[in-house]
């Protein structure tokens, strides 16, 4: 098995936890970044769910391409599926994507699946907040996790309007 890369576009920008030989921004086509996944462990509980962000159908998500070392693959890949397929509620996959550097690769990535029971479908943002504003999970405020996205987002240069009304609404 040679490199891959594996696409983040939420809490594995700042908290990837896994080892990585290259970092670029990347666009992911055909799915957008939306807070559509209920929570009820890490930000939520099953009386007061929180929210936390999961890749959706439509348009398109500028986010953190990792480049991992081949060597590597079944670790991180036992990693992640720890991390992101607790509850099955993220679909694995493989999908194409575009470099900052221009360059066109696939990378793996875990999307949305609309089909499962914490999938929270499309909110509004004064909605998403309302929901993050009262949550609070093993891994802390809700809060914190939409406020620690739109930090390192905009430290990447990366401007997520919808995700950046959700923060407003939360502070009002």
């Amino acid at each position: 098995m040679g490199d891959f890369w594996v696409f983040g576009y939420g809490s594995l920008i700042w908290q990837p936890g896994f080892a990585f030989i290259e970092r670029q921004r990347a666009r992911l086509f055909g799915y957008r970044r939306t807070l559509c996944i209920y929570s009820h462990v890490y930000r939520g509980t099953s009386e007061r769910p929180g929210l936390v962000l999961g890749l959706d159908r439509g348009g398109s998500c500028l986010g953190v391409a990792f480049k991992v070392e081949g060597a590597r693959h079944d670790e991180v890949i036992a990693y992640l599926r720890a991390r992101e397929q607790v509850n099955n509620v993220y679909l694995e996959k493989m999908l194409p994507l575009r470099l900052e550097n221009g360059v066109r690769t696939e990378a793996l990535v875990y999307v949305a699946d609309r089909k499962h029971s914490q999938y929270a479908g499309s909110l509004k943002a004064a909605a998403a907040a309302a929901m993050v504003q009262e949550a609070c999970g093993q891994a802390g405020p809700n809060r914190e996790y939409v406020t620690n996205t739109v930090r390192h987002l905009q430290a990447l240069g990366i401007r997520d309007h919808w995700l950046e009304e959700v923060e407003r609404c939360i502070a009002q």
